[in-house]
C-alpha cells in the first residue's frame, strides 16, 4: 500500500502530516472536499491548505477560493512570493481582500537577484519560485520539516501524462479512479461553483489567465475576449529585452521562442487573423488543475 493511504484503502484519509496544494480549480477544490468527507468532515490537524496566488488569476478563481474556505468552514493559507519580507523566507500572507491581481508576484519572481529573466517551457522558474518554493517557505516557517512528498495534488485519473510524473500517493484522485466527468457532475449539484466555464474537464480561464503553456490558439481566443489580458505579459517580455546586456544573448526576451511575442499575439487577436493550430496542445503544468 503506497504511502498516505490508510489501512483501509481510503486514498482521501489522512494520516500523517498533509499539505494539500489547492491552485483554485474545480478539480483541486473537490480533492479538498473529498478529503473533507473522509476526515470527518473537517480538516485534520496535521494537515494544511494553501493556495499560492501568482497575481495572474482571475477574479473569479480568487471569488472561489474564498467561497471553498468559508462555505465548507475551512482554513486555506493564501500566500505569495515576495522579496520585500525576509529575504530568506520569500513569501508572504494574504486574504482575498489584500491577494495580488496586478501580476505583483509574478513580476518579483522575474525580476529576482536584479537580472531579469522570463519563465519558459524548459526553465518554469514561475512554478518554482511562485508556487513550490512558497509552499516550502511557509511550512518550514510554521515548524514543518516540509518535503515534496507532504504534497497532495488535484490530478485526475484522466490525465495519464501529469499522473505518471507524481507518485500516486500524492495524487488521491488517481487512486480513487476520478475523472472530469465525475468533478464536473459534482458541481453541475453543489450551491456553487468556480464562475469560470468548463469544457470537458478543461478551464480554458483557469491559472494564470495567459500562461505561456497553455496553447496559442486559446491564448488568442483570451485575448480577443478581453484585449487588455495581454498587456501585463507584453510588458514583462519589454522589460527583459530592454534588461539585456551584450553578454546576456542567450536570455530570451520572450517566454516562447516557438511562437510570437505576446505583443504580436495581441496584434492577431486584433485583427482576428487565424494564425495557430486549433489542435494544439498545451504543455503540462503543474500549477493546477
Amino acid at each position: 500500500m503506497g504511502k498516505g493511504l490508510n489501512k483501509m484503502g481510503d486514498p482521501f484519509k489522512i494520516i500523517e502530516p498533509t499539505v494539500i496544494s489547492f491552485s483554485g480549480g474545480r478539480t483541486s477544490a473537490y480533492m479538498l472536499w473529498r478529503v473533507l468527507q473522509s476526515n470527518n468532515g473537517k480538516l485534520p490537524e496535521d494537515a494544511i491548505v494553501c493556495f499560492a496566488n501568482t497575481g495572474k488569476e482571475e477574479e473569479a478563481t480568487l471569488e472561489f477560493v474564498r467561497d471553498c474556505g468559508e462555505k465548507w468552514n475551512v482554513p486555506i493559507v493564501w500566500l505569495e512570493y515576495t522579496t520585500h519580507e525576509i529575504p530568506k523566507e520569500r513569501f508572504k500572507i494574504v486574504d482575498f481582500k489584500t491577494a495580488s491581481r496586478e501580476g505583483e508576484p509574478f513580476a518579483m519572481s522575474i525580476d529576482q537577484n536584479g537580472k531579469p529573466y522570463l519563465p519558459n517551457p524548459v526553465a518554469r522558474i514561475c512554478t518554482i519560485n511562485l508556487k513550490i518554493r512558497v509552499i516550502n517557505h511557509y511550512c518550514k516557517s510554521i515548524g514543518w520539516k516540509h518535503n515534496e512528498n507532504m504534497d497532495w495534488v488535484g490530478i485526475r485519473a484522466d490525465e495519464p501524462r501529469r499522473a505518471a510524473k507524481i507518485p500516486i500517493h500524492r495524487t488521491p484522485l488517481v487512486a480513487a479512479n476520478i475523472g472530469a466527468t465525475d468533478v464536473t457532475n459534482f458541481w453541475d449539484n453543489n450551491d456553487f461553483d468556480l464562475g469560470l466555464s468548463n469544457f470537458k474537464g478543461v478551464t480554458m480561464h483557469g491559472n494564470c489567465d495567459l500562461c505561456f503553456l497553455k496553447p496559442a490558439h486559446q491564448i488568442q481566443s483570451l485575448i480577443q475576449e478581453k484585449p487588455s489580458r495581454a498587456d501585463w505579459w507584453i510588458k514583462m517580455e519589454a522589460h527583459v529585452e530592454n534588461h539585456k546586456k551584450p553578454e546576456d544573448s542567450a536570455t530570451l526576451g520572450t517566454f516562447r521562442k516557438d511562437r510570437p511575442s505576446y505583443k504580436k499575439m495581441k496584434e492577431y487577436a486584433l485583427n482576428q487573423d487565424d494564425m495557430f493550430d486549433k489542435d494544439e496542445e498545451g504543455i503540462d503544468c503543474f500549477c493546477g488543475d
